[in-house]
């Protein structure tokens, strides 16, 4: 059993293989005694805030129930006077005085790091520029309740903008955990050369090799999970045209699928999708570049190849782990 009572989880960089893997094994633990109807005690009495500087679903909700279903007591915080009228390390010591834990989603990475530097407490990072580990955590516990395999015997492909945030944090767990990791991606979206670089380093050590490809066919050859993300990112809404015209010949469609060679093959996505025209972004795209379907064909988001819904509720068991082991001494 790992110790981490009072770690933050700023990136996955700083969590060991053994970290990790417990991480998940303890919120399979959680996600059966939610599923037996058990209420817990594990953060009883314990106070979270969770800032939100970018909008939410799945990371606030998964925050707060996880947060409620042990016991503790949340605010959700987005109109403060952080960064405003206050320092962020004023703010960060005032919060470390109220709460127990911080969950930070935001813009700036910088911005979660000083929090943990400052408030004393535990820093849960829930999205910012450069990482989303706790989404990792739930894709890697998804992989794991789908295969038999161990994680060094699997090749996971993420295809698209190999640049944002879940690309970065799934190299890097992947780096750590032994398997193999493949960017499908165009030469001006690949990762950050020095986080390559550094993965890569990591892998030879681990045995993942870490890797990227422009020609998607070619990257999912033998893959066991294939992953994908929105093609414009928060923040970046004026880059539609510009990413349309990079990344159509990525969007992940069933001859993709097929094309790994494996049948069993499992496609993964954080949400939310544009697989179909039911949103107002949808619509808005559809009209002015006749797309009905964006990084992934409804055909894929809907077949039994995907595990896109586990993989959300698990996003509340494996924070309720991370919560529950650092924030419990």
């Amino acid at each position: 059993m790992a110790n981490l009572a009072g770690r933050s989880l700023l990136t996955l960089k700083d969590f060991t293989a053994d970290e990790i893997s417990y991480l998940i094994d303890y919120a399979i633990e959680l996600k059966a005694k939610k599923r037996a109807g058990k209420r817990g005690t594990l953060l009883s009495g314990k106070n979270i805030v969770l800032i939100f500087e970018k909008a939410s679903t799945r990371t606030r909700c998964a925050f707060e129930v996880a947060a409620f279903d042990e016991g503790a007591q949340v605010t959700f915080l987005t109109n403060s006077q952080m960064g405003k009228k206050e320092s962020m390390e004023d703010t960060a010591k005032v919060l470390g005085r109220f709460y127990d834990g911080i969950e930070f989603r935001g813009f700036k990475q910088d911005t979660v790091e000083a929090l943990a530097k400052w408030s004393g407490i535990p820093v849960w990072n829930g999205l910012t520029d450069l990482y989303h580990p706790t989404q990792i955590l739930a894709d890697f516990m998804t992989i794991k309740e789908y295969s038999k395999k161990p994680f060094s015997e699997m090749k996971l492909v993420f295809v698209g903008d190999a640049r944002n945030n879940v690309a970065n944090s799934l190299m890097i767990g992947a780096a750590k955990l032994g398997m193999n990791f493949t960017a499908a991606c165009p030469e001006a979206l690949r990762p950050d050369h020095a986080l390559l670089t550094e993965m890569q380093k990591l892998g030879a050590e681990t045995g993942a090799v870490i890797s990227c490809e422009s020609d998607p066919f070619t990257a999912v050859h033998g893959a066991d999970i294939i992953y994908t993300d929105v093609w414009v990112s928060m923040g970046e809404e004026d880059k539609f045209e510009e990413r349309i015209a990079q990344l159509k010949p990525y969007q992940v469609t069933m001859d993709m699928l097929k094309a790994s060679g494996n049948p069993d093959v499992i496609f993964e996505h954080c949400l939310p999708a544009f697989h179909d025209i039911e949103t107002e972004v949808g619509r808005e795209i559809f009209s002015k570049y006749g797309l009905t379907e964006m990084e992934v064909t409804d055909e894929v988001f809907r077949s039994k190849h995907s595990v896109v819904f586990d993989e959300a509720e698990n996003r509340m068991h494996t924070i309720k782990a991370v919560m529950a082991a650092t924030c419990c001494s």
